[in-house]
């Protein structure tokens, strides 16, 4: 089974959320009307809804059970409701995603009484599609369910996969809060540039490509040193 054969549901249906939902059905890998989004609020699963025809609950157990790939993207403090409310109702055979920050694989797998689990650490940008998710997967996983999940992942961005686990949590520190440190960056630089005198909305689109062209500077350096680029 593939993506496009899949029926996933997320739980929570936050941003993240929406950047998935966005993905999955932008890049044509899962038709809309197999994918299912159930949170708390009855409006926001409307709202998502009809901007891309998914199903929206209420319920995390009833979209739960009937997932083939159940993607946990809830707010930490809310975690340990969810998993004990999903307990026994997944599917033994579904895969489940976490894309929760600080959620250990045994944690999931335990609370949840569940083997198969990916952990994963996506970016702000996934929700433009142009993110970097890391994620690795438990033993359980089979090379068909890491190669959908390879595949749900890559609809924000791109995806690195890591053997071992802690790297999730250095992931959380470089690349997950990552962009809110260049946003700052962004943000000193265009206040600079303002205090020199450039209409602000000049100084954002000078900066803003600034910070573009120079990222793809360097993606197209593969064997050059920053401290090189810097001092060029």
């Amino acid at each position: 089974m593939d993506t496009s054969q899949a029926t996933i549901a997320l739980i929570g249906h936050g941003v993240m959320a929406e950047a998935i939902i966005g993905g999955l059905i932008r890049k044509g890998l899962t038709p809309a009307g197999q994918i299912l989004a159930s949170g708390p609020r009855a409006d926001r699963g409307e709202e998502l809804s009809q901007r891309y025809h998914i199903q929206p609950f209420t319920d995390n157990r009833a979209a739960a059970e009937q997932a083939d790939v159940v993607i946990l993207s809830v707010k930490p403090q809310r975690l340990d409701r969810v998993l004990d409310n999903l307990r026994s109702h997944i599917h033994p055979e579904a895969l489940v995603i976490s894309i929760v920050a600080g959620a250990s694989i045994e944690k999931i797998s335990t609370q949840l009484g569940h083997a198969s689990v990916v952990r994963a650490m996506p970016n702000t940008p996934g929700q433009i599609g142009e993110g970097i998710t890391v994620w690795t997967a438990s033993a359980f996983c089979s090379p068909a369910q890491q190669e959908m999940a390879r595949q749900i992942l890559g609809a924000l961005g791109q995806e690195v996969f890591v053997e071992e686990e802690n790297y999730l949590d250095m992931a959380t520190a470089l690349s997950g809060t990552g962009p809110a440190y260049v946003f700052l960056f962004m943000e000193a630089m265009v206040d600079a540039g303002v205090h020199l005198g450039f209409p602000r909305h000049m100084a954002e689109h000078l900066v803003a490509q600034t910070v573009l062209g120079s990222a793809q500077f360097f993606q197209k350096s593969p064997d050059t040193h920053l401290a090189h680029l810097r001092n060029s």
